[in-house]
């Protein structure tokens, strides 16, 4: 009767298979990877944009927290069984998330989108075969974005502030209103785009350097190409801001926005001067 009851080899794999791929779906709706996505670009427009940066911010770096602790630390004696799917899950929030972007005319939208893509490029360090070096990459990475990010929800915020901010022709002319808010802005969407020498190019550049080192050549060119259609889209909405002809007058800045901007932007500028630096920062100090 025991031996009846008693689990096979094989019946066992295939539990434990089943049970991997079942915590990777749940661990991939949380951090609104493809193809586990669609909530994410309806839930980042419906919601006031405050709770948006929130849910672009906090949540997802908690989120990708638990992802490397589970599958970088407890599931590592067992990786061959998901490495392969989260592979594809990664190479296809890259593609989806930068090429639906280009097609996007709210810049909430936009903005969701771009996190889908940032987090399959993340997902390059939970799969690297060094659960150290892909936590330090991944946790810097993170950092980084969540500065990007924080600052453009800031300039959003603003402009909704003032009855626009909404849709991506809201930035017209915004380089001519708001010189220094549009300059701000711009630090943070090159810096997403990863364009050197701005330290959104050392975070990736550490996790595309890592995952070359683990051999994930093809995620790596797909993550190379899809940073380069990224910059076409966040290129447009610069293009907004400094080679169209504003509309409306300039309305002074609150005290909130001003610090919320003027900080972030200044680290990314910080970062970006000590970029190297940052590299081995992460190397001595992140591990999950």
């Amino acid at each position: 009767m025991n031996q009846a009851l008693a689990l096979t080899p094989t019946s066992s794999n295939l539990l434990v298979y089943t049970g991997v791929l079942m915590v990777l779906v749940g661990m991939a709706f949380k951090v609104a990877a493809v193809p586990f996505h669609m909530w994410a670009p309806d839930a980042y427009e419906g919601a006031p944009t405050p709770i948006t940066a929130f849910m672009a911010t906090a949540p997802k770096a908690a989120a990708m927290a638990a992802f490397l602790r589970v599958f970088g630390s407890g599931f590592h004696g067992v990786s061959s069984d998901w490495v392969l799917p989260l592979s594809y899950i990664a190479g296809a929030s890259m593609i989806l998330g930068n090429v639906a972007a280009v097609r996007q005319e709210s810049m909430k939208r936009l903005l969701a989108y771009s996190s889908i893509a940032h987090v399959g490029y993340m997902l390059l360090g939970v799969l690297s075969g060094d659960p150290k070096a892909g936590a330090q990459a991944v946790w810097l990475y993170m950092l980084i974005y969540i500065v990007m990010n924080t600052g453009a929800f800031a300039v959003v915020i603003y402009l909704q502030g003032k009855g626009e901010g909404e849709r991506i022709e809201d930035f017209k002319g915004l380089g001519r209103k708001h010189p220094v808010l549009a300059f701000a802005m711009m630090v943070f969407l090159l810096s997403l785009a990863g364009i050197p020498p701005l330290v959104g190019f050392f975070g990736k550049f550490y996790l595309f350097k890592l995952a070359i080192e683990q051999g994930f050549v093809t995620l790596t060119v797909i993550a190379l190409l899809t940073s380069a259609v990224s910059a076409y889209y966040y290129l447009g909405v610069v293009s907004q801001m400094y080679f169209r002809e504003p509309e409306g007058e300039a309305a002074p800045m609150g005290a909130g926005p001003v610090f919320i901007v003027t900080l972030t932007c200044a680290l990314v500028l910080v970062g970006t001067a000590f970029g190297p630096w940052l590299l081995d920062w992460a190397g001595r100090i992140f591990w999950v």
